[in-house]
């Protein structure tokens, strides 16, 4: 009995560690690179955290419609080993992102350059085949 109460529970352990891992998605699964496009607008938000760090964009769509946009960089450190620094992005600052936008159509999506406004252009993260 107890070696059966002993496995039930090393098995729910070991499935609560994996979950992390089972939460974190793939980029094919989530972004579409066939349909990469660059914004241009201005940063409302920068969260610099785990596992993506994250920036969001005021962009004008072709009517002149301002829409907010969720953008996911790679995770602070991969960032810091590309020549990232977490003051890089300011509110205000103008920038345009070259991204490979959800498949589901939300207004989320990944950064692959960001063009800032001093003219740097720094890469946003890993290539799609190594996330």
């Amino acid at each position: 009995m107890k070696t059966k109460l002993g496995l039930l529970v090393g098995g729910i352990g070991l499935l609560v560690a994996a979950l992390p891992a089972l939460a974190h998605h793939a980029f094919v699964a989530q972004y579409d690179a066939s349909k990469s496009t660059t914004l241009h607008g201005v940063v409302t938000k920068v969260e610099w955290t785990n596992p993506h760090a994250r920036f969001y964009v005021d962009v004008k769509d072709t009517s002149g419609k301002v829409i907010n946009w969720n953008l996911e960089l790679a995770s602070p450190n991969a960032l810091r080993r590309l020549g990232w620094t977490r003051d890089i992005l300011k509110v205000g600052d103008q920038v345009s992102v070259f991204v490979a936008p959800a498949k589901d159509g939300t207004k989320m999506a990944n950064a692959r350059t960001v063009t800032l406004s001093d003219g740097r252009k720094m890469v946003a993260g890993l290539a799609p085949e190594q996330q």
